[in-house]
């Protein structure tokens, strides 16, 4: 497998790392030339561009990695598609959901597969919630309970997240989407009840801080909060069933460890036995997630998340704007 990034900045660097042992780097593409020969030095042979709409159509590329600004993600992916390349897409895959129709379209005709890359599903602490949850021990799940954020650095509002025709929007864009993505995968299809979408610190036309009141057609409720205005990094995630917990806390280095805890209530209710799950072992979440997408190409199965996942989060988080001010 023959691979081109094109966006070669930090979340670039680390998808050409994944590439070890499973796919080659044939080509680095960035609008500024020099990210990308940094990135070309550590992989020989690989060609070096600012053009990406010639990497789409290069005979040695059969998947394009796009880890562009939101705005660049869907038109790149969907020439990528109707090149017949197979194509990852960086969250939230777009701006808006209907700019994935298009890409979603190209992919059919052409038979390409695109993943969008909500990488936060391949987190161990999230993995191993996951099969928990699979072995029914919750029973039904009643709620899920969320909060994500940071704090920003000097300048936060003057760089591209801050301008809405390139990001799409504010903290509900960045890092609500991963929650919303998350009590998708636990719940099922969401609908939006309500929400806020403040601008409380930073003086940008975007929002800072995303809050969600969302249910299924059964009344499961998930309360999500996303925030720039946090100051020191978190990242929590409780899911609720009838018979027991599970609480996800950490992302491993400046949010914490990554610790999964396991709470079992029992027939007799009271304190409910614990267990508790630790890794302190760096992040594998993005190695998880290629060798997904490369079993994804080797079978021709849909990858999960895919395209429908991310336009069902962007149609959240466009229905919260539609009724919060920002």
């Amino acid at each position: 497998m023959r691979v081109a990034i094109v966006g070669c900045g930090l979340i670039g660097q680390k998808r050409a790392r994944t590439l070890a042992g499973r796919a080659s780097l044939s080509v680095c593409c960035d609008v500024q030339a020099s990210r990308a020969e940094v990135l070309a030095k550590s992989y020989p042979g690989a060609a070096v561009t600012t053009d990406w709409k010639s990497v789409v159509k290069r005979e040695d590329v059969d998947a394009v990695f796009i880890c562009a600004t939101h705005d660049q993600l869907a038109p790149i992916a969907e020439a990528a598609a109707l090149a017949g390349k197979h194509v990852l897409i960086e969250k939230p895959g777009a701006r808006r959901a209907a700019e994935l129709i298009v890409v979603e379209q190209a992919a059919k005709r052409t038979g390409s597969l695109v993943r969008v890359g909500f990488n936060h599903r391949y987190h161990r602490a999230v993995q191993k919630a996951r099969e928990i949850f699979e072995s029914g021990v919750l029973s039904d799940l009643m709620f899920i309970r969320a909060r994500y954020g940071h704090g920003g650095r000097i300048g936060y509002d003057r760089e591209w997240r801050a301008v809405p025709e390139i990001s799409g929007g504010g903290e509900a864009v960045d890092q609500g989407v991963h929650l919303i993505d998350l009590a998708r995968w636990f719940l099922g299809e969401l609908n939006f009840v309500a929400g806020r979408a403040p601008t409380y610190f930073w003086e940008m036309p975007v929002e800072d801080n995303a809050f969600f009141l969302l249910e299924t057609e059964k009344r499961q409720t998930a309360f999500l909060h996303a925030s720039w205005t946090e100051w020191k990094n978190l990242f929590s995630f409780e899911i609720c069933g009838r018979m027991g917990k599970l609480e996800i806390s950490g992302l491993g280095g400046s949010y914490g460890t990554e610790k999964l805890i396991h709470y079992q209530m029992q027939p007799e209710m009271g304190p409910p036995p614990t267990t508790i799950y630790e890794y302190p072992m760096s992040d594998n979440s993005w190695e998880i997630e290629i060798a997904e997408f490369m079993e994804d190409i080797r079978l021709g199965r849909a990858p999960q998340p895919g395209i429908p996942d991310a336009r069902a989060a962007l149609t959240i988080i466009e229905q919260l704007y539609s009724t919060a001010r920002l």
